[in-house]
């Protein structure tokens, strides 16, 4: 954006969403996440696949504000107040296939030198860690990321300035449910060999149409186990969770494990909830049990209980879905010394024979 087309001014209050911070990005294979936590979206450095299917990078906690040299660089990044609201945390619309939405975002530059800023839109997605994080500029949008423009993708700020910077949401006509992007900012680093890029962002969450279905799956239930040399062993239950609804999900977990006939049942602990997984996103969940006997066969049943929250922001439960699955826990060393001494009395027994024919 040039200096003609942004209004620079002195920053006026506003909801802080986030302070930029260093990011680590040497070498062409580095790559950076921003990662969504309490409702902003905090920087992260990481490289790796996401806990769901497609490939993306993966989030680490976010380093301190970066405000310790001259060189650096230090901005907010915050909703305006408008038609849609005020002070509000981060961009949530409801809206109907077809819509087209106009609002603002204000870049605010905290630091003591002259900043460029370069603004682009991305998707999110759910990592390994739990996190919702937002994919870089070099992965091609097809949600959110892609549905939001920004007319102006640079933005110049003296120290102390702020700009208030359009952008504007069409929604496609053949989109239905819940989507999640944002708005990512980034500050070229002062030197090329400096391996340093600064990243800041605001989320940016869809209700698309007045209907939706929430639902969630349990798959691929399997039982391991893991036997002690002499009496119980430890089984491992390990599962998926797949969000095959349109809305975003996070759900209570529970696993149960018994033997033959519903005999010596046993517990998973505390498993807590999964993250908020977006639509078509899967959890994998390894649920250890102890103090499992050898028992024979073993039998899982895994429960998930869907939580939606809706676009009021009200969260609750809905109908619990379940999976199952059989493992072994075979007691080798009882069979062991049962074979070991039938194959000795047959020997004896022989002896006794061969005897008694002489």
């Amino acid at each position: 954006m040039t200096a003609s087309a942004q209004r620079a001014r002195r920053p006026r209050p506003a909801t802080p969403i986030l302070r930029a911070a260093r990011v680590s990005a040497r070498g062409a294979a580095a790559v950076a996440a921003v990662a969504i936590a309490a409702g902003a979206l905090s920087v992260a450095s990481a490289a790796g696949p996401a806990a769901s299917a497609p490939p993306a990078v993966s989030a680490a906690p976010a380093s301190a504000p970066a405000a310790a040299a001259a060189t650096d660089a230090a901005w907010d990044v915050a909703t305006i107040d408008g038609p849609y609201g005020a002070g509000r945390a981060n961009y949530d619309y409801s809206v109907e296939p077809g819509d087209r939405i106009d609002d603002e975002v204000l870049v605010a530059n905290t630091g003591d030198a002259r900043i460029e800023v370069r603004l682009y839109a991305a998707d999110a997605f759910t990592t390994e860690a739990g996190q919702l994080d937002l994919r870089t500029s070099g992965h091609e949008p097809i949600g959110v990321g892609a549905w939001l423009a920004l007319p102006a993708a640079e933005v110049a700020l003296e120290a102390g300035e702020s700009a208030e910077v359009p952008f504007a949401i069409t929604v496609p006509r053949d989109a239905r449910g819940e989507y999640v992007g944002g708005i990512v900012t980034t500050v070229p680093a002062a030197s090329a060999d400096s391996g340093v890029e600064h990243r800041a962002a605001i989320r940016v969450r869809l209700h698309v149409g007045g209907t939706f279905h929430p639902r969630l799956s349990v798959e691929d239930v399997r039982v391991g186990y893991s036997p002690e040399l002499l009496g119980a062993g430890t089984a491992t239950v390990t599962y998926t969770i797949r969000n095959t609804g349109d809305t975003v999900l996070a759900a209570e977990q529970s696993v149960a494990l018994s033997g033959p006939f519903g005999l010596t049942p046993r517990t998973a602990g505390d498993l807590g909830n999964t993250p908020e997984l977006l639509p078509g996103e899967s959890w994998s969940v390894s649920a250890p049990i102890d103090d499992v006997g050898q028992v024979g066969t073993l039998s899982a049943a895994v429960t998930a209980v869907p939580l939606y929250t809706d676009p009021a922001g009200s969260t609750g439960p809905l109908d619990a879905v379940g999976a199952s699955g059989l493992g072994w826990a075979i007691p080798w060393i009882p069979l062991l010394a049962v074979l070991v001494v039938a194959a000795g009395a047959v020997v004896l027994a022989r002896r006794w024979r061969a005897r008694r024919i002489r």
